[in-house]
């Protein structure tokens, strides 16, 4: 952690819970137990109206009207950018480009900066832990430009081959990109010095951040990332918009990704020449109502302070580790030293989405499957895993409820 203050051990849960208004809801009569944070956080309430009251109020398209709805909402808008450049430790707030999401904004540097950068025999390091999100888009803009996709290995315990990583860099190697922490598996990966290596070589470097921006406190600065992305949605903040950041250096010399309103300075039919960051970047209308909303997300999670959840969450994956390892029939996929709030697991003689299907009938929700991640999937020799995810809004009695949960997974398949 970054944060200088001293680490204050626990969250006040019982009153996150009561910000969250859907925690009260219940399933099949059962208390509503979520442990699906890693997919998609819940979202409290002030996040919730920071929307209505938009719609409600003071809604209208943004950076084009000179009427006050427009400016207002362009002000509550930009504001948004203001603070995504505090939360990430961006240098600037134009450095932050406003997209629908992580994978949107994978794609966009994938398109802008692979088309400018990437010709015939060059090379691309993923690695195998990667979200589709994160490898779908450098295959196809690799395939486009005649560029190669290479993959570091996982080792046993989940953690990157930093060995092999280093073998595989060369003059060749024009793009590094990896996971902060891995979605499927909880690793958390040693970014700085990834990033480093990938520079020492000549490469860029794109960190995907989504499972890293409510858990950890983000500088891009100090990790020296080129890109990177993250989903508000998975920081407590509003679906379909998200953020990626990248260098002005290079932003300036990328070509925009689309084109229409917004991203343009002047258009004739004989040339078009386009605005300045960010706006090159963010073509047509955006998801104003999310964007607004996204910082009160994000406020919230400063608020809490970056320590107390990084403690909480800590702690709160050790017992759970130690609760599901007294299982003799379940493997836990991924025990890197340095973990996310996450556990991915198997049982032996129970499918995952059998898991999955017994413990939504008490209530509680945890993912089952692949988790866009087959890659890893096939590294560790499984067709899933059951993933467990927590946030700021979980305790150890949820914990206590998966328990009871598998036991009776237990019960029925032995």
């Amino acid at each position: 952690m970054n944060d200088a203050a001293p680490i204050i051990k626990g969250l006040d849960v019982a009153k996150i819970r009561a910000d969250f208004p859907i925690l009260a809801e219940t399933v099949y009569d059962k208390p509503l137990t979520f442990l699906d944070t890693a997919a998609s956080a819940q979202k409290p309430t002030v996040v919730i109206e920071a929307e209505k009251e938009l719609y409600e109020h003071y809604y209208a398209n943004i950076h084009r009207g000179v009427y006050k709805f427009s400016q207002d909402a362009t002000e509550a808008y930009e504001a948004t950018r203001e603070t995504v450049k505090d939360f990430i430790g961006a240098a600037k707030s134009k450095e932050c480009l406003f997209v629908r999401g992580a994978t949107e904004g994978i794609n966009l540097v994938a398109q802008a900066w692979g088309r400018a950068n990437l010709n015939v025999g060059d090379e691309i390091i993923l690695s195998e832990m990667e979200h589709h999100s994160n490898i779908v888009p450098w295959q196809m803009i690799a395939e486009e430009r005649g560029a190669k996709v290479k993959a570091i290995p996982v080792l046993e315990d989940g953690t990157l081959d930093m060995d092999a990583y280093k073998g595989m860099l060369s003059g060749r190697t024009k793009m590094v990109a990896v996971a902060h922490i891995s979605n499927s598996i909880g690793t958390l990966n040693p970014v700085k010095d990834i990033i480093r290596m990938a520079h020492d070589a000549g490469a860029v470097a794109l960190i995907d951040g989504c499972q890293a921006a409510p858990h950890l406190k983000i500088d891009v600065q100090d990790m020296d990332a080129d890109f990177y992305a993250f989903s508000a949605h998975k920081a407590y903040g509003p679906t379909g918009i998200g953020v990626i950041y990248g260098k002005e250096a290079l932003l300036d010399k990328m070509p925009p990704w689309q084109g229409g309103g917004d991203m343009i300075s002047t258009v004739t039919f004989e040339k078009t020449t386009y605005n300045d960051l960010p706006h090159k970047f963010e073509a047509g209308t955006p998801n104003i109502a999310g964007g607004i909303a996204m910082k009160h997300a994000l406020d919230y999670i400063m608020a809490l302070g970056y320590d107390n959840i990084h403690a909480h969450e800590a702690e709160l994956l050790d017992y759970a580790t130690k609760q599901l390892s007294a299982f003799n029939s379940l493997r836990i996929i991924g025990t890197a030293p340095e973990k996310g709030a996450l556990i991915s697991f198997t049982m032996e003689h129970a499918h995952p989405h059998d898991v999955g299907t017994i413990l939504d009938r008490q209530g509680i929700a945890v993912r089952a499957g692949h988790h866009c991640a087959q890659p890893v999937m096939d590294r560790f020799g499984v067709p899933g895993t059951v993933r467990a995810s927590f946030g700021i809004y979980n305790d150890k009695s949820d914990v206590d409820r998966l328990v009871a949960g598998l036991q009776k997974v237990t019960d029925i398949f032995g």
